[in-house]
């Protein structure tokens, strides 16, 4: 049966982009997924400004960190914590700036949250993050 030869193997690469999707290749706003928090890692903390009633301005700070990365991922865990206390379930990332001065990760974040799935490709699902961010033992405030 050759006419189903490329139904099959055009169904198999679909099934492998499937999977590549479920797969911690990359971050939602496109940095490197972070396998966990650095076992040297200090969490300085993170401040929050509301900027408008939908959209929320993190400072994020750290030292450990081993590259910009990892205070992006504190950044995600406090943005997607504080879109739950607000009692919205998504986040949209808009910006990230990064700085290091003398040791000290610092991730000066904007995002939106709001109750239903935000558009754009760079959304979070804020229990999945929060839950995920346990998990690999970044904090969420």
């Amino acid at each position: 049966m050759q006419p189903h030869r490329p139904l099959l193997a055009a169904l198999t690469a679909l099934s492998g982009l499937a999977l590549a999707g479920c797969a911690p290749a990359s971050a939602p706003n496109g940095e490197r997924a972070v396998s966990g928090a650095p076992e040297d890692a200090v969490y300085r903390g993170v401040e929050t400004r509301l900027l408008e009633e939908d959209m929320v301005n993190l400072t994020a700070r750290m030292e450990g960190a081993r590259d910009r990365d990892d205070v992006i991922a504190y950044a995600r865990c406090a943005a997607a914590q504080y879109a739950l206390i607000r009692g919205f379930g998504f986040a949209r990332h808009v910006r990230t700036n990064v700085d290091e001065r003398g040791g000290i990760w610092q991730a000066d974040a904007v995002y939106t949250v709001s109750p239903a799935l935000p558009r754009g490709i760079r959304t979070i699902d804020a229990e999945v993050t929060v839950a995920d961010c346990i998990e690999q033992g970044i904090p969420t405030v």
